[in-house]
């Protein structure tokens, strides 16, 4: 009998080894996704309800305010130039 050449026994090791990887791989998704129906099963998600927006108030933007954010702006600029 004549011993196997090193490129087929490279081969057989290649085929052998994507295998082992498909077949794990292939394992790892149905495992997954069972875990993930267990999970949901067991401690489903709670629905969170929805935070309401805050009410702006109704008299409108102070002017004091909007001077000093303008004169910021304006000194922001200044600076940048």
């Amino acid at each position: 009998m004549t011993e196997p050449s090193l490129v087929s026994q490279g081969l057989e090791l290649m085929v052998f080894g994507m295998g082992v990887v498909f077949v794990f791989l292939t394992m790892l998704v149905f495992v997954t996704s069972a875990m993930s129906k267990l999970v949901n099963k067991i401690a489903p998600e709670k629905e969170v309800a929805a935070t309401p927006a805050p009410v702006a108030p109704s008299q409108g933007v102070d002017p004091q305010l909007l001077k000093v954010l303008a004169a910021a702006v304006k000194e922001h600029r200044a600076r940048q130039k």
